[in-house]
Order: C-alpha cells, then sequence, then structure tokens
C-alpha cells in the first residue's frame, strides 16, 4: 500500500494558510524544524506517524483528515457502493446518472 505524500502535503499547506500559520509556526506548534514543514507540504519527504499525529492535532484535525484519499484503497468503498446502485438500472436511468454525474464532477472541479 502506497501513501501519496504529496496529497497529505497539500493537505497540510491547505490547513496551514486556511488557519493563517506560517511554515515557522506551524513547525514549533507540531514541534518539527521549519524545513520538514517546507519538505512536507512539497511532498518530498516521508512522515513518521508521530509526526503526523504531531501535524494533525497543531492544524486541529485527525490523522484520517490528513490522509483521507492519500491511500489507493480509500476510494474502493466509495466505487463498491456506486457499482451496487447502478447495478439494477436500466438503459434510459444509466444514461440520465451518466450525464448528471459529469455535470456534477465538473461543478466540483470548478469550485475548486
Amino acid at each position: 500500500m502506497e501513501i501519496d505524500y504529496q496529497a497529505i502535503g497539500i493537505r497540510v499547506r491547505r490547513l496551514r494558510k486556511e488557519k493563517g500559520l506560517t511554515q515557522q509556526v506551524l513547525a514549533e506548534q507540531a514541534g518539527v524544524e521549519p524545513s520538514n514543514i517546507s519538505h512536507i507540504e512539497r511532498g518530498a519527504t516521508k512522515l513518521s506517524l508521530p509526526t503526523l499525529v504531531c501535524l494533525a492535532n497543531a492544524l486541529g484535525t485527525t490523522v484520517d483528515g490528513l490522509l483521507c484519499d492519500s491511500l489507493p484503497q480509500a476510494r474502493q468503498p466509495f466505487l463498491g457502493e456506486i457499482a451496487g446502485l447502478l447495478a439494477d438500472c436500466d438503459h434510459r436511468e444509466l444514461k440520465i446518472i451518466t450525464s448528471t454525474l459529469r455535470a456534477l464532477r465538473m461543478s466540483l472541479r470548478e469550485e475548486g
């Protein structure tokens, strides 16, 4: 199982900026070196579990919140549920659902 460290870094940066923290302040609150925050945000380093926990605490989130979608298997339950919901749809229903899903996905991506 691979962890997407770039995705974690993106979440760390987003949360840090939302809280108005500098890398220096986040580093102090998490008990790590400021250069580590830079490396983490760029996905250039692997995080230890203790560092991940300290970052989550400093950012007011959970470890799950930082890991969310960074594990490939995290999507599987959703994809399985979607497949189950579509299993008994007829052609017309599938066509409507597909069109709606495309529009929803485009709208979500435009929101950023």
